[in-house]
């Protein structure tokens, strides 16, 4: 008997919501997402189930609703609701009406999440009741908001609440039009990581390339399980025909995870493949592998966000089933996929090379992608030809270019002038990132443009400077920062020890920190170096909570050593 999965054709489409009908035509029985509501026992949880059939007419609702309450199409809407059926019903909805959703991660703060949203200007809220007390509150910055709708109870503002679309959208005969495939379908805001986020226009020919291309990469079929450790890799898992297992977790906070939330949801759903970052598979390793737990259903894990340091790729493999592989694609808000790694070949080939400052190996390209290494300028480059190509093994600055490379932001002119270059019709992206090509033509990752250290002739790259330190057996990470003016600056080493390292006594510190400085002596990179710091946790980003603030370290650095040297 044939099996009832496809391979969803994604030739001629011109909407995202499209692979969405498509699944549902081929297997409208199957379960489309599943939300571990609240446990229910040792194991079990409550779940909010949907299949591929309702989450399709549910889509449709949201179209029709929003369309037949006035909002007109390509408006601006900013989407902020929790993970869940309602989420990714919302997402297919607003796209298949043709809206432009501003996704925005709430876990940024206060100040920077309004400032991002202003930016945007927003023709509305589609949100939870704390967002429109927000909206409400700082209304003055969106001015052009009258399309709100309420995502659970109303109070004093107006507009529709969810449940009153549904109900138009249900009531409706309107016939949704199509839209081209260049239209805008949202704005996503980087982490913010190296400067203010920003806001990156994606079409709906981004998204469809993304899906279908991780999809057709990593030969993911339909009918699989996906655990999501990150809500936005979930609408990817409906355009394959796949299953989202939405487990108990705080998105914004995945290094805290309960491990054993995961491992449930896992097991109650005996999910093949799994997306979180580096911060929750360690979380969730470290306590595998104390407990002696197995997830023997998984075979395909990914984890992104930031470099996947080698143990805890070492962990997770002995975790999952034993032919199982983590993958570590490589990529950013602007352009994703770029790249991509394994497990096998960064513990078999490449980690022994970091481990000595060679970089992190991201893997080679994605078929639909084009790249260059050039020479570094942290200057606009408006075209092609004025970029300086760089052989194999020099490091410079990586550009890529391809269908699913974002072709402006729509929130800051300055970003576009220092990260687009024009080719004629094609628009190249700087990715910020500073590495090298091999001779197989990987990309070696040597640390962010911005961050690296550059003093008395030479520059330090931080990736490559702290896989040295990290090498030491109490060091759980490390970051390199600079401190004074470009080009004369102090580099210094602020380093997080493992809990169970952490220095209990200023004599316990200064025995760890002579012990670093020693080894640190012996390297070419790390030679010049002189000062080190501890800090109990390095602040990291809100998305992974796995890439370092560096420029919030800096600030911190800066103000020990000007006590210890006046006037630095």
């Amino acid at each position: 008997m044939s099996s009832p999965f496809e391979k969803i054709d994604a030739a001629g489409l011109s909407n995202v919501s499209e692979l969405l009908s498509l699944a549902a035509r081929q297997v409208p029985d199957h379960t489309a997402v599943a939300v571990a509501k609240r446990r229910m026992g040792p194991t079990e949880f409550d779940w909010d189930v949907i299949t591929y059939a309702q989450l399709d007419q549910r889509a449709t609702e949201v179209a029709k609703g929003v369309l037949e309450s006035g909002i007109p199409k390509g408006s601006r809407l900013a989407l902020m609701v929790k993970p869940g059926v309602e989420f990714i019903s919302l997402v297919f909805g607003m796209m298949r009406a043709s809206m432009v959703q501003i996704l925005i991660d709430p876990g940024m703060g206060r100040s920077n999440m309004i400032h991002c949203l202003q930016s945007t200007d927003p023709e509305g809220f589609v949100a939870i009741p704390l967002a429109h007390v927000a909206r409400c509150v700082f209304r003055k910055r969106f001015p052009n908001a009258i399309h709100n709708v309420t995502v659970g109870k109303r109070w004093f503002w107006g507009g529709r609440t969810y449940q009153q679309i549904l109900e138009i959208g249900r009531a409706s005969k309107l016939t949704i039009g199509v839209n081209r495939v260049d239209d805008a379908a949202a704005i996503i805001f980087t982490t913010g990581s190296t400067g203010p986020p920003k806001g990156v226009a994606y079409t709906h020919k981004m998204f469809i390339g993304q899906a279908t291309q991780i999809r057709d990469y990593y030969d993911i079929q339909p009918g699989g399980v996906d655990l999501s450790g990150f809500p936005l890799f979930a609408l990817f898992n409906i355009g394959m025909g796949m299953t989202t297992v939405i487990p108990q977790m705080d998105p914004t906070r995945p290094a805290d995870v309960n491990p054993q939330n995961i491992i449930d949801a896992v097991n109650h759903w005996k999910a093949d493949q799994s997306f979180g970052s580096p911060a929750l598979w360690n979380t969730v390793s470290l306590h595998c592998e104390k407990n002696s737990i197995r997830l023997p259903t998984l075979k395909r894990v990914f984890s992104a966000g930031a470099p996947v340091p080698p143990h805890v790729l070492e962990r997770v493999k002995k975790v999952i089933a034993d032919d199982g592989e983590i993958y570590t694609p490589y990529g950013a808000t602007e352009s994703l996929p770029v790249a991509s790694n394994s497990a096998s070949v960064i513990l078999g080939q490449t980690a022994e090379k970091s481990k000595i400052g060679a970089g992190t190996c991201v893997g080679g390209r994605f078929p639909g992608i084009q790249w260059k290494v050039i020479r570094i300028s942290d200057d606009p480059i408006q075209t092609l030809d004025q970029c300086s190509e760089l052989s194999q093994g020099e490091i410079g600055e990586l550009m890529v270019t391809g269908d699913v490379v974002s072709q402006s932001y729509v929130t800051s002119e300055q970003a576009n002038a220092l990260h687009k270059v024009k080719d004629g019709a094609t628009v190249w992206h700087r990715m910020g990132d500073v590495g090298y090509l091999d001779q197989e033509e990987r990309f070696w990752f040597c640390g962010r443009k911005g961050h690296r250290v550059i003093c008395g002739g030479k520059t330090l790259y931080t990736i490559p400077v702290e896989a040295i330190i990290n090498e030491h057996a109490a060091i759980y990470r490390s970051a390199l920062v600079g401190v004074g003016p470009i080009g004369n600056q102090i580099p210094a080493v602020v380093l997080q020890p493992w809990s169970q390292h952490f220095p209990k006594s200023k004599d316990q510190e200064r025995d760890l920190l002579n012990q670093i400085r020693e080894m640190a002596d012996g390297h070419d990179l790390t030679s010049q170096i002189q000062h080190y710091f501890v800090m109990q946790k390095l602040p990291v980003d809100i998305r992974h909570n796995s890439k370092i603030f560096r420029e919030k370290i800096a600030i911190w650095v800066a103000k020990k050593m000007h006590r210890q040297i006046p006037g630095i």
